[in-house]
This record gives structure tokens, C-alpha cells and sequence, in this order.
């Protein structure tokens, strides 16, 4: 069991990723990341680009992300990433060269992961952290696929079969103290 601090990794909460099938996160997202800061948390936002050649846009033809305004953050999170440190990265996860180096700059053992999108990079996240035996928790309420809701059950699913079924939690199973809130109060998406 690790014992390094905790890291609320925010999952590529950009422009280019929100649409319709996604867009509900985003308040959710502002308000766990708002809470988590207030009580002192870290955050990790990681921020995707896309490149010419790159994979995504070979073998799918996606070129979408590759500059402003599609990389940028959504506004709703503008007030907070000065707050915590920015991973910038051209892969689904966060476990870059760089990412590694961060995170044992800081410390961080145990993971939880938000963000978009469920099934590819918050579900690629958690799995790096597992196999590098680190505590991954992915927030399945806090997290969404701009593909729609089908992909973002199958990313649960796929989740609780690779980093455990107790591994997948909801805004509600987060520890208080990492919220700022008292023992025995629940956090609900609609929290205010």
C-alpha cells in the first residue's frame, strides 16, 4: 500500500474534447477540483496536443487538437490550473517521461482520475498507475466520453476489470478530508 499524497489528476478538460455528449462534466469537474484545492489538495491537469503525423492522425484521421482554441482548457477551470501544475502531453496518459518525474517530485502514490475521456486517456491514466504499483481511483460520476454514454460504460467496465472493482468509485466515496468537508457529509454532482 503506497503511502505518498494524493493527486486529483484532472483528465484533459479541454475545448476541443467537450461536446454535447460531454459537456454535463464539465460544472462537476469545476466544483471537485474547487473543492479539492480549498482543502489543499493537488491537481494535475494534463492538457493533450495533437501533431501532424502523429498516430491519432494516421491511423485514424483525426486532426483535431492541435492549437488554440481546441487545446485550451475549458473556462470553467481557468481559475484553478494556476493552482495546480499542468502536464502537457502528446499520448493518453499522464505516465510520460516528464509526468514520472512529476510525480515523484511531489510525491504522488495515489491517483484519482477525472476528466474526458472515460474510456481512453482517465481509463489509460488509471491503468499506467496500477501497473506502476500506485493507487489508482478513477471517479466515474466526475468523468464522461464525448463519444456518449455507451463508450463511457464500456471505459467503467474496462476499468473494474483492470485496476479493480473497488477502484471505481463515485463523487460520494471520496474521502471527506479531501474535499473539505466534514466526516459524514456527501458530495453530490449538483453540490453547490
Amino acid at each position: 500500500m503506497t503511502t505518498g499524497r494524493p493527486v486529483l489528476v484532472v483528465t484533459d478538460m479541454q475545448n476541443g474534447f467537450v461536446r454535447e455528449q460531454s459537456a454535463h462534466i464539465v460544472p462537476v469537474v469545476a466544483d471537485l477540483v474547487r473543492r479539492w484545492q480549498t482543502a489543499g489538495g493537488d491537481t494535475l491537469f494534463t492538457r493533450y496536443s495533437n501533431y501532424p503525423g502523429s498516430p491519432f492522425e494516421r491511423f485514424f484521421g483525426w486532426q483535431r487538437l492541435q492549437s488554440s482554441p481546441d487545446i485550451d482548457f475549458v473556462p470553467e477551470l481557468h481559475p484553478y490550473v494556476n493552482q495546480g501544475v499542468v502536464l502537457d502531453k502528446r499520448i493518453y496518459s499522464p505516465f510520460t517521461s516528464e509526468g514520472v518525474a512529476l510525480f515523484k517530485q511531489h510525491g504522488w502514490e495515489e491517483f484519482y482520475f477525472c476528466g474526458i475521456a472515460t474510456e481512453s486517456c482517465v481509463l489509460k491514466g488509471a491503468v499506467d498507475a496500477f501497473e506502476c504499483d500506485f493507487t489508482p481511483w478513477l471517479i466515474a460520476d466526475a468523468s464522461a466520453s464525448h463519444a456518449g454514454t455507451e463508450a463511457h460504460e464500456a471505459g467503467l467496465l474496462v476499468a473494474r476489470r483492470f485496476i479493480g472493482p473497488g477502484q471505481v468509485i463515485r463523487l460520494t466515496d471520496i474521502p471527506a478530508e479531501l474535499i473539505g468537508l466534514p466526516p459524514q457529509v456527501s458530495l453530490s454532482p449538483d453540490a453547490s
